[in-house]
């Protein structure tokens, strides 16, 4: 009889070689991550980075279509008619007038309106205020519409260079005076339930009136063109 190989039985204290199969049952039992489940993780990250990428896609051609079809425009102004009732200057150099104008503003967006709030108005000549600003209350401009305002500007004295008094002295003998008026603010737009953070709006509307010396009253407006708006 052939001799029998001797039995090798594991102790502790020696290592028993495992096949591949048992390797295979091992990782099995203790959770370890496969190849395939390396390539679905994977895949998953994937298709979550695509489906971001075309949400945001998807928000940008929404928000220029939206964009382009509520582009809202400037509103638009214009001094249509002036009037003094007060012009006096002192010395030390004071100017104290009383003035009004009538200004119309047009709103030409279709689909947006325009809601004003901390509106103020003054007078300027040679770039030195002549009147104090004055409050205005606010103005909720609806779509395509036309709106006139008509603030009467001053009633008190302001501090001014001997400039400003020689040259309003000299225009007023030639019958002509070159006057700025100036609104400063905050609109927002709105459409429909959407409104849009506040903007700062300046107005400025170079206009000649003609006026002599102690005229009172209605002036003649021998130049006004469009206002210039910055919003």
């Amino acid at each position: 009889m052939a001799e029998e190989e001797p039995r090798v039985e594991a102790t502790h204290n020696q290592p028993v070689k495992m096949t591949e199969e048992d390797e295979k049952k091992l990782r099995r039992e203790e959770g370890t991550p496969s190849k395939g489940y390396g390539y679905a993780v994977r895949d998953r990250r994937e298709a979550l980075c695509a489906s971001i990428v075309i949400f945001l896609l998807l928000a940008g051609i929404t928000a220029l279509t939206v964009w382009l079809v509520y582009r809202p425009h400037k509103p638009k102004f214009r001094v249509v008619s002036a009037a003094v009732y007060e012009l006096n200057a002192t010395s030390p150099p004071f100017i104290s007038t009383t003035m009004q104008f009538t200004v119309v503003t047009r709103n030409p967006n279709k689909r947006v309106s325009i809601f004003y709030d901390q509106l103020s108005a003054f007078v300027s000549y040679k770039n030195q205020a002549i009147t104090p600003p004055v409050i205005l209350p606010p103005l909720f401009h609806e779509t395509k519409s036309t709106v006139a305002l008509s603030p009467v500007l001053g009633g008190s004295a302001l501090p001014v260079t001997a400039e400003v008094v020689n040259g309003l002295m000299m225009d007023e003998a030639y019958g002509v005076v070159g006057l700025r008026l100036v609104l400063t603010g905050k609109l927002r737009y709105k459409a429909g339930a959407i409104r849009s953070r506040r903007y700062g709006v300046y107005v400025r509307c170079d206009l000649f009136v003609g006026l002599k010396r102690g005229f009172v009253g209605q002036l003649p407006l021998l130049g006004s063109p469009a206002c210039i708006v910055d919003v």
